[in-house]
């Protein structure tokens, strides 16, 4: 089964009279039951690629399918599909790993005796740190929490974007055993631009030049 099919996408941003051509013609096939690598430079078209599938971004054409559904035309239930982990460290600091969690469960609509926001935390290595201050916890678990954030709607395709950025060997050893085991269950997307990184999780790539 494939998991997401791209057909021909085209992407342009403007600014100031200036175009910048994202995304030409991209086309890809992402198997489930994989770790697929999307692999480029910076500047290739990754982070556009994943906003588009993330609703961010609006595509100029072409088509997306998310388990052979087509996302223009089931919009909501093709978002339900796909738990985002971003580049950035972007959670409020003044929030537990508990609260983030029961927030983000929130906004995507999972009622309360179905949320599972304790046997995340558990799953992530967060079970102790449940009510400590997002701030005070280190660069590798504040990783591991938005990992968590992205699994609170049960997805069925998990993306990363460049997700050991900034983190030390040992951190970086942590996050990719994570994801070899977050893939038993889910299909994961790996986009960086570090070639060690594909090597190390992934079981397929794809290259995208720049």
């Amino acid at each position: 089964m494939i998991a997401i099919s791209a057909e021909n996408i085209n992407k342009t941003f403007y600014k100031d009279k200036l175009q910048t051509r994202a995304l030409i013609n991209f086309s890809v096939k992402i198997p489930s039951g994989s770790i697929f690598g999307l692999l480029g430079p910076n500047g290739a078209g990754k982070s556009t690629f994943i906003n588009i599938l993330a609703g961010l971004v609006n595509k100029d054409n072409g088509e997306i399918f998310i388990q052979g559904i087509n996302a223009d035309k089931e919009t909501k239930l093709c978002k339900k599909k796909i738990g985002i982990v971003p580049q950035e460290l972007n959670i409020d600091p003044f929030f537990t790993p508990y609260e983030l969690l029961e927030l983000q469960a929130g906004l995507y609509g999972v009622p309360r005796n179905k949320r599972n926001t304790l046997n995340i935390l558990k799953k992530l290595g967060l079970e102790k740190q449940r009510d400590s201050y997002a701030r005070t916890l280190s660069g590798g678990m504040r990783r591991r929490l938005l990992v968590a954030k992205s699994l609170v709607h049960n997805p069925d395709i998990i993306i990363l974007d460049e997700p050991t950025d900034g983190l030390d060997p040992n951190q970086k050893h942590h996050v990719r055993e994570l994801i070899t085991e977050i893939s038993k269950t889910t299909a994961i997307i790996v986009s960086t631009h570090i070639l060690e990184e594909v090597d190390a999780v992934c079981s397929s790539v794809c290259t995208m030049p720049c």
